[in-house]
């Protein structure tokens, strides 16, 4: 039992010494001129790589990633604005049903309802009148001379 602490303290003594000395020479590797110019110059040389990618795929006339990047972002920007414009229109659907006039076409369904009703009781009242009108009487005019 006792074996297996000093085990324990020996593996966490070595751990400790190893993970400073990691950070010691991380640090020394950070601060380093040499180390520092490589990786400036690496960082210059992917970005003119990245550049001479996108000269040769413009010159085949296909999109480069920055291209296909561009256009992602304008087609997300369409989206979320035809979502605000479906939105707009879904409440302006909303408030023009709401108006007192709304219900337009259902009040002129039943104004042409009652119009036919009437006119089918005029209709009514005409067959019930004779074919002929009566003849007025003419009233016995005296010429006057």
């Amino acid at each position: 039992m006792s074996d297996d602490l000093g085990n324990d303290g020996l593996r966490e003594r070595i751990q400790k010494q190893g993970e400073e000395t990691l950070g010691r020479v991380a640090q020394e590797l950070l601060e380093s001129p040499l180390v520092h110019s490589a990786i400036a110059r690496a960082f210059e040389a992917r970005e003119k790589a990245v550049q001479a990618q996108e000269a040769a795929m413009g010159a085949l006339n296909l999109p480069s990633a920055a291209d296909l990047e561009r256009l992602t972002r304008r087609v997300r920007s369409l989206s979320q604005r035809l979502e605000g414009i479906e939105d707009g229109v879904d409440r302006l659907d909303e408030r023009l049903a709401s108006l007192p006039g709304a219900g337009i076409e259902a009040r002129l369904g039943a104004i042409e309802a009652s119009l036919d009703h009437l006119g089918n009781e005029v209709e009514a009242l005409r067959k019930k009148l004779p074919a002929k009108p009566p003849a007025r009487r003419a009233a016995a005019k005296k010429p006057t001379s």
